[in-house]
């Protein structure tokens, strides 16, 4: 007989007897989903520009995706917002990105609403809804959505996956991470991986197995049970790590250059229908070096750079593919609605030549053209942090203008499939309505016959702002719900309306005709002087590639739209426009903890991100590790911030005191102690750093300094300096006691990760008050004594 059930919240529907005998049972009944509901798949690629995919003419081979295209759609005008944090909270939440709080990186938030970083829980994510009705809620890989300053031990975890309707997460919470050594979380909990590189370790390997388990776990329980997947690889973001033979597949492809790869590319668009035939390319980029101009060895090198992040992506989409053949395999294929996006156009973080170590382009440091070179064959391994040039960037973008972290079409224009076998009739057909990424969510809760809900966890819920795209699945001649989009990133600015886009770029057209760098101040007098004579104006419908300014020809309209734009940023919190680029990631944040002078760290512990870590960047600090060496010594990292891409590192090797210094890969020092003894027994081990000169932020420069060893409060050695990380450590910066674990800091050479300490580490002290009382390592060996006591 089957159980009587009455709906969660409302009154008891059964009888209450005085026995049991005499009385009827019922259940609040459970939250089950439709009958029929298909499951949701939300597939995000990052740094993927609209020319790098097969299925979008793209040189490179994608044939998973490129399958999912022949069984769905081509959308060839969805729209991100040119950088990645901003374009997934549109993805997730169906707001824009500044209504999101997100006008830029979590790491770059600022202190006004639509830029502190912070998401609203009135704008509910996608998992939030789909888990109210009944949906099985994962999220895998890239997160990169709560506030930096949040993603510690400390918490708090509510802006975290499972705090934002997730039920399960396995990935990385920052940016981007390293795909050999990557830091990891599961749960609200930080894990290692299972493997090493040297066992064949692949972050994106790793997540698609995660992603098959997790859905697996489910369903052999509940069949009937749908699902929604929020899937993010790392790839096909900096570093471009992929094995050899991987990148090997594409030896001799790209010796021709980027503006060749530009002309294939455009001319495949037209064949395939993602252009229109009489489109036009936009010019060859001014910050874009002439490949035919270029020595022999830059071209090599410049061509290895574009085969590694070739098999970077096709290795991604065979293991996209393997995840895509599990669900057909399981039966679950036909029925899940599949959502495939970039998060923005190709990645200029390279630099015009690239770059051994993106760690550079956040720190200002021009790369080194002949250490690139040195490590040509390394590229795509473990040991650097590897991005190509601006000009793979202009081309992966093709036939667009400029790139990510701009509002021209470079960056901004996306590739999106969507591939629902049972849910449309259209196969592998192009589809030219406008949408933007905000579009995503009303879609998905149109196709489930799901009404946004008004309130979740008893917080009533502002509007969704975009527009559901299911009307133009099977009708390729269905009016575009989505009629005006405005754009805003570091100041760059453009506004889409009914075909037509108005573009006023900051710095300018490009960095040599404008004559500025990225991150150039933008003050009030020169937003007055842009809004006058700095605005363009293209017809995209006829001109998808911005090439034909039309603002002398149309004034009226275009200040109409230049109008549009200012409406729309005090709708959605747009200002203050803020350009200051890299430099934001300076910026004072507010902390989970009071603001104070001394730190105390545990062995043992999960890693400290950096944007919770003490400040040491160009100010004098000192750290103390209270530890006990065995008999016949020990070795081994007593504490670490950073990684290959920057950082440093205080060991013991070979019975010697060391402090090891990364700078952003460009140059390694070691400081080490006079004599190689390290005494048995209770110690305190000790480096003091003593700024010697001044900071050139804006050259990429941290402050010179001199660096003291000392064993319980006595000089073992001293070392200096010459130059230091001005802006970040890197996206490996947290504080590990005990081990260096990840990328290390130094050279295969000195040691291999973790490097786990051989003896026993009791607690650490980091001091940033500067402050000298005649001597300040006793203070900090009675400093950890007395904590030490009062455990």
């Amino acid at each position: 007989m089957p159980l009587k059930e009455y709906p969660a919240g409302q009154a008891f529907s059964g009888v209450i007897g005085r026995t049991f005998d005499v009385s009827e049972p019922a259940w609040p009944a459970p939250k089950r989903a439709k009958e029929g509901a298909p499951n949701v798949l939300f597939i995000v690629i990052d740094d993927t520009g609209f020319g790098h995919l097969g299925c979008y003419g793209g040189g490179i081979e994608t044939p998973n995706l490129d399958a999912l295209a022949a069984e769905g759609l081509r959308y060839n005008n969805m729209h991100t917002t040119a950088l990645c944090s901003p374009s997934r909270s549109c993805m997730i939440t169906g707001r824009n990105h500044h209504s999101n709080g997100m006008s830029c990186i979590t790491e770059g938030s600022t202190g006004f609403p639509g830029g502190n970083g912070i998401i609203p829980f009135e704008n509910g994510f996608l998992s939030e809804i789909l888990q109210q009705q009944g949906y099985n809620t994962y999220a895998i890989g890239k997160w990169h959505l709560t506030p930096a300053e949040q993603a510690s031990a400390a918490g708090p975890y509510d802006r975290w996956p499972l705090g934002r309707g997730f039920e399960r997460y396995y990935g990385f919470l920052g940016g981007d991470t390293h795909q050999y050594y990557p830091e990891l979380v599961r749960d609200n909990t930080q894990t290692e991986p299972e493997k090493t590189p040297e066992e064949g370790y692949h972050l994106t390997v790793d997540l698609v197995e995660q992603a098959r388990a997790m859905i697996a776990d489910a369903k052999q329980v509940a069949p009937d049970k749908p699902f929604f997947m929020y899937f993010c690889t790392g790839a096909n973001h900096a570093p471009h790590h992929v094995p050899k033979e991987w990148a090997d597949k594409y030896k001799g492809q790209f010796d021709d250059g980027w503006d060749a790869y530009r002309e294939r590319t455009f001319e495949k668009q037209k064949k395939l229908g993602i252009i229109s035939k009489d489109a036009k390319l936009s010019r060859h980029d001014p910050d874009v070096q002439d490949w035919g101009k270029l020595p022999a060895d830059e071209r090599k090198l410049y061509a290895r750079m574009m085969e590694v992040f070739a098999g970077f992506c096709s290795h991604m989409d065979h293991y996209v593919g393997e995840l895509i053949a599990f669900l057909k395999e399981i039966g679950e294929y036909e029925n899940t609605l599949i959502m495939v996006i970039s998060d923005n156009g190709a990645s200029a973080e390279g630099g015009p030549t690239g770059s051994v170590n993106e760690n550079k382009f956040f720190n200002n440091v021009p790369d080194d053209l002949q250490q690139n070179l040195a490590a040509i064959e390394d590229i795509g391994g473990p040991k650097y942090f590897n991005h190509y040039p601006w000009g793979w960037t202009h081309a992966g973008n093709t036939p667009f203008r400029r790139w990510k972290r701009e509002t021209y079409r470079g960056g901004v224009s996306d590739p999106f499939i969507v591939c629902w076998p049972k849910g449309m009739k259209a196969r592998g057909e192009v589809r030219t309505q406008f949408c933007h990424a905000i579009d995503m969510v009303p879609t998905v809760l149109d196709c489930l016959g799901v009404e946004p809900p008004t309130q979740i966890r008893g917080v009533t819920q502002s509007p969704i702002e975009g527009f559901s795209l299911k009307s133009s699945f099977d009708d390729a001649k269905a009016e575009a719900l989505h009629k005006t989009q405005y754009f805003e990133m570091f100041g760059h600015r453009s506004l889409y309306h009914e075909g037509w886009r108005a573009v006023c770029p900051w710095p300018g057209t490009s960095f040599v005709e404008s004559g500025l760098e990225f991150g150039a101040p933008m003050d009030h007098n020169k937003l007055v002087e842009l809004d006058a004579h700095g605005w363009e104006l293209y017809n995209v419908v006829d001109d998808p590639a911005e090439t034909n300014n039309l603002a002398d020809k149309e004034r009226d309209r275009l200040i109409a739209m230049i109008t549009g734009w200012w409406a729309e940023a005090g709708k959605y919190k747009v200002l203050p426009i803020d350009s200051r680029g890299t430099l934001r990631l300076g910026e004072p944040r507010p902390q989970i903890a009071a603001d104070r002078k001394k730190y105390v760290y545990y062995p043992g512990t999960q890693v400290v991100p950096g944007n919770a870590a003490p400040r040491v960047l160009n100010a004098e600090h000192s750290v103390s590790v209270h530890a006990t060496v065995p008999k016949g010594g020990a070795e081994g990292a007593l504490f670490t911030m950073g990684g290959n891409d920057g950082g440093f590192v205080f060991y013991i090797k070979d019975g010697r005191l060391t402090y090891g210094y990364n700078y952003v890969a460009d140059q390694r020092f070691k400081v080490e102690a006079k004599e190689a003894s390290v005494p048995e027994g209770d110690h305190i081990f000790s480096f003091r750093f003593k700024p010697t000169g001044k900071a050139d932020l804006l050259k990429g420069k941290g402050t010179p300094a001199k660096v003291t060893l000392l064993v319980d409060g006595k000089a073992v050695g001293e070392g200096d300096l010459p130059v230091t990380i001005p802006l970040t450590l890197g996206l490996s910066a947290g504080v590990s006691v005990g081990s260096d674990n990840g990328s290390p800091v130094m050279e295969a050479s000195d040691y291999k990760p973790p490097f786990a300490f051989t003896g026993t580490i009791h607690k650490a002290l980091v001091d940033i008050s500067g402050e000298s009382h005649g001597d300040p390592e006793a203070e900090a060996a009675a400093y950890l004594k007395a904590t030490m006591a009062r455990q």
